[in-house]
């Protein structure tokens, strides 16, 4: 029986295995040439201009390939620096670049193509210690934790992702992972029980709630998901007919997930535990705990979300506080409208999840009803 606890870690580590496996999205452009490890030895920066604050032409670079079918031999290669911060990379001497070595080879004479950093190799080092600290933490449960946390990834990236680029409504598949997900977890963290039916239930509520909200107030401010990293690109790499709005919508409910999730089993482990210590109490004095737990929780959780976004665009708030532009300004411009949608949203969920949560546990959770029957 011991061994039972296992099992829906088991299935969890194979339904991560199958979608690893899956085939992966069919590409829009075939790329024939893969990434080779090479470690930069010689830097030429002669064609390298100075234009405004930023560089731009061509760095000439000698590099010794580290893997790959020439690996030891040395090369020409090239980096080209447009003037763009957030793409050009510069090298200089002992670092380790990713270049593209073409499929057909390449000869003593050809040059290759820098294009960026390799950091796999430390990203690698992070997770391992990543997953070394949950472990050694959480033991088991962390253990359990690190499988979830690796489904989530491959549920994003092997089914939201595809679905979405094949046309289905972004939204809609977003918040059908986001049920996915967060039965999965509240299953691995709570069982089979009602806690865990109750944070399931409050969770899906509390998404559905910020799913109509992001597509009413994203329709009446005209908020048209331009403002989401590299949607032009997307748009032009073959993908013209995306609805960018719903991709937009599907982009906070994803968002805010996680923040729903932590409230839900919060509220539903409080009640679980007020109904435990004293059974006799009835579905209204639950309902009332329920609440009150949330209130407290609420605050900080609303807050929380408000920094987790607003850090992901500080720069842009430290622009218009340079330029002198007034809030008001500001506030209704497209960029910063499209992060309050965001974070007002994520936080309406946070707000009808407590209530929800509460209600859905003093129905479930409730056991003064239960005690002759002998159930848990």
């Amino acid at each position: 029986m011991k061994f039972r606890r296992y099992i829906p870690v088991a299935v969890l580590a194979a339904c991560c295995v199958a979608l690893w496996l899956a085939p992966p999205v069919r590409p829009l452009a075939d790329d024939s040439e893969r990434n080779v490890r090479a470690r930069v030895v010689a830097v030429d920066d002669g064609d390298l201009s100075l234009t405004g604050l930023l560089e731009y032409g061509t760095q000439h670079l000698e590099v010794e390939l580290l893997d790959g079918p020439a690996a030891g031999r040395r090369f020409r290669a090239e980096n080209e620096m447009r003037a763009q911060l957030d793409l050009d990379k510069k090298f200089k001497v002992g670092d380790v670049a990713s270049v593209a070595w073409p499929a057909s080879g390449a000869g003593k004479d050809d040059t290759l193509v820098a294009r960026d950093h390799w950091r796999l190799g430390w990203m690698g080092a992070l997770w391992a210690v990543f997953c070394l600290l949950l472990i050694a933490f959480g033991g088991w449960t962390g253990a359990k934790a690190l499988f979830s946390f690796m489904f989530s990834c491959l549920v994003v990236w092997k089914m939201v992702i595809p679905l979405a680029l094949s046309g289905w409504p972004a939204s809609w598949i977003c918040f059908a992972a986001v049920c996915v997900l967060t039965g999965v977890i509240m299953y691995l963290v709570a069982g089979a029980t009602r806690k865990g039916l109750t944070a399931f239930l409050g969770s899906v509520l509390g998404v559905a709630a910020g799913l109509a909200a992001a597509h009413l107030f994203g329709r009446l401010m005209e908020i048209n998901g331009a403002t989401l990293p590299f949607v032009q690109a997307l748009l032009y790499s073959g993908c013209e007919n995306l609805d960018i709005p719903d991709v937009f919508v599907g982009a906070v409910i994803l968002a805010s997930s996680g923040a729903v999730m932590d409230l839900a089993m919060d509220i539903a482990a409080g009640v679980d535990e007020v109904a435990r210590r004293n059974p006799s109490l009835p579905p209204r004095e639950l309902l009332l705990s329920g609440l009150r737990i949330g209130r407290s929780v609420v605050g900080t959780m609303t807050t929380t979300l408000l920094l987790a976004y607003s850090g992901g665009y500080l720069t842009l708030l430290m622009v218009f506080a340079a330029q002198g532009t007034p809030v008001l300004d500001f506030l209704n411009s497209t960029l910063v409208s499209a992060e309050v949608v965001k974070t007002l949203v994520g936080s309406f969920s946070l707000v009808l999840v407590a209530p929800a949560t509460a209600l859905v546990g003093a129905k479930l959770l409730c056991r003064n009803l239960d005690i002759h029957r002998g159930i848990r």
